[in-house]
């Protein structure tokens, strides 16, 4: 038996059916909100290609444990210094080629994957040969060898009833050019079997699928064609006691979770906010009776379309604009900070359990665009255009309101070298993580002034690339319609490796003009030379005390009197004035 560390990640993801997106895209979300070692025993800052291979008959392929995939709990003890094997499964002839990190995420034939962790009432430990896999290597051999997403969500419910399952409650999302999937996971409730429990529901076309470590599939209905569950599903959860069917229809998220992640509202509020960002006709309100509310649906169809860019922004979000506005008040401090600092209280500690529920000393909003944020992507697959090309991949290093999403082509056999490299415990200018991670945290010195410019120059660069995506479209379309498939992948995977540079380069030179801009508490031109000194907000120095520092040499006086306000204005008094006198004006 293997210890079983903290590897619990604090996603959110999403996924857009081409009924619901202006062009007909497919687009498929995910933010990785973690710290720690993934399966590949590395850091999950980065971006693997593996390419497409050929087996031998009788090849096994190894399952490797995930010592800590996506966690945001910073620490913990990792399975040693190489990639520890926890069993073995038959090799298929051929593997896809595709695109991983701490979780698959698109392979070459469009079939697209996102997860986030789930709080599940059973999270047993990793048992060699027993339960091996983790919803981190389920994505992985998925996409080696499926290109539908029905077809991956069968393969993984087989996959877990035959290995069995260990960790945390997972979603997974797979989806293709036409169709979208759910598949939910928990370990089974009987520590000696060793199988696992599964749920998979089919997303209805025009609609929108949004998770945030919480299970989301409720009734489970048999006879139903748009849901598939694991053998023995009914059986188990009867036998748990968690379940009869006295009780009704089976309520998945009810059965197997306490619901909640880590504090009240720490997952539903995400929920709500993008299904109100995208539908505000239904007034959803963000208030909510419990953990298995019902207030929000599994889906919802959008008031408008989403695009690309659209798509893009929902992971840009400290709920502007609504009661809970990081961005703002005193905790978001004189420059409109809206990252909050995590301590004992935030930690993703299990607050309910069972009959108990423990209320914690204070709980900031866990916003969807996170300080801890390894990378997030929108994953976009199109019906229109041949595989290789159809399928682009937009990757944004370190956190999601302050990256710029990275074209990479699914028929691309490479990436540009800083998005396939980083470490957090070493800084690296070179990596595309820190390039990024950089910039979050210098903004965070007066977030006010700078958030402007790096969204400028984001937007600038983002549709850059959607002009240049569909130019490469074209090209790639015509060289594969005559038969130059070859040159076709080359053309992509020019372009994306390419692109992936200038962008780091963009963004280098825009971390040097912030840093010049804005260093020491002041503001300078770059190009005049010219410095302001602008100080506090007026509200921020009323707040802090500023009146009563020393601007009069009665000191002692000054602050014993109390209800002075900032005024932001100087006056003159003689020389002689009385502290009574400048009391009065003052």
């Amino acid at each position: 038996m293997l210890l079983l560390v903290s590897n619990a990640a604090a996603c959110t993801v999403f996924a857009i059916t081409p009924g619901a997106s202006e062009d007909g895209s497919m687009y498929v979300g995910h933010t990785n909100d973690g710290v720690g070692k993934d399966w590949r025993n590395i850091d999950d800052i980065s971006i693997l290609y593996v390419p497409a291979a050929d087996h031998a008959p009788g090849e096994k392929r190894p399952v490797f444990f995930d010592p800590d995939s996506g966690s945001d709990a910073a620490g913990g003890a990792s399975a040693g210094d190489s990639r520890l094997v926890l069993g073995h499964i038959d090799q298929v002839p051929h593997t896809y080629a595709y695109y991983t990190g701490s979780y698959g995420m698109m392979n070459e034939h469009q079939l697209l994957s996102a997860e986030c962790t789930d709080y599940a009432k059973a999270e047993f430990d990793a048992a060699e040969g027993k339960r091996i896999f983790y919803s981190s290597e389920l994505s992985n051999v998925a996409l080696e060898r499926c290109t539908k997403a029905r077809e991956a969500v069968e393969l993984v419910g087989g996959l877990i009833d035959t290995y069995g399952y260990y960790g945390t409650g997972e979603t997974l999302v797979f989806a293709d050019p036409q169709e979208a999937w759910v598949i939910e996971i928990c370990s089974s409730l009987d520590e000696a079997d060793g199988g696992g429990l599964w749920v998979a529901e089919k997303i209805p076309d025009g609609e929108v699928f949004v998770a945030a470590n919480e299970f989301r599939i409720r009734e489970v209905v048999p006879g139903n064609p748009d849901q598939i569950y694991s053998k023995d599903l009914f059986t188990k959860l009867d036998e748990g006691g968690v379940w009869s069917p006295a009780d009704g229809p089976l309520d998945w998220l009810e059965a197997v979770s306490y619901g909640e992640y880590a504090h009240p509202y720490y997952s539903l509020m995400r929920v709500w906010r993008i299904q109100d960002r995208l539908a505000p006709s239904l007034n959803l309100s963000p208030y909510v009776e419990n953990s298995y509310t019902k207030a929000y649906p599994f889906t919802i169809a959008p008031d408008e379309k989403v695009n690309l860019t659209g798509a893009f922004s929902l992971f840009r979000d400290h709920y502007e604009g609504t009661e809970f506005d990081l961005s703002s008040g005193g905790t978001a401090g004189p420059f409109g900070n809206p990252y909050r600092y995590l301590g004992p209280a935030d930690a993703h500690t299990n607050f309910q359990n069972g009959s108990y529920m423990e209320v914690r000393p204070g709980a900031n909003p866990r916003p969807i665009s996170e300080i801890f944020c390894s990378y997030s992507y929108v994953a976009q697959a199109r019906s229109s255009l041949p595989d290789p090309v159809g399928g682009v991949l937009w990757f944004g290093p370190a956190v999601a309101y302050e990256t710029v999403y990275a074209p990479i082509y699914a028929g691309s056999t490479n990436v540009s070298a800083a998005y396939a490299a980083g470490d957090r415990s070493t800084y690296d200018s070179s990596t595309a993580y820190w390039t990024f991670d950089f910039v979050t945290n210098w903004a965070m010195l007066r977030y006010d002034a700078m958030i402007d410019e790096i969204n400028e120059k984001q937007g600038e660069l983002e549709a850059e690339s959607i002009v240049l995506v569909q130019e490469t479209d074209r090209k790639a379309a015509d060289l594969i319609a005559a038969g130059d498939d070859e040159g076709a992948l080359r053309l992509l995977t020019d372009f994306t490796v390419t692109r992936g540079d200038e962008i780091i380069e963009e963004w280098h030179d825009l971390s040097g003009t912030l840093i010049v801009t804005y260093s020491n508490g002041l503001i300078t031109d770059p190009t005049t030379e010219a410095v302001e000194e602008p100080g506090y907000p007026a509200w921020w120095l009323n707040e802090t005390g500023y009146q009563y520092g020393p601007r009069i040499y009665e000191l002692d006086e000054l602050r014993a009197t109390g209800g002075l306000n900032y005024t932001e204005s100087s006056v003159w008094v003689p020389k002689n004035a009385t502290f009574a006198d400048i009391r009065e004006l003052i």
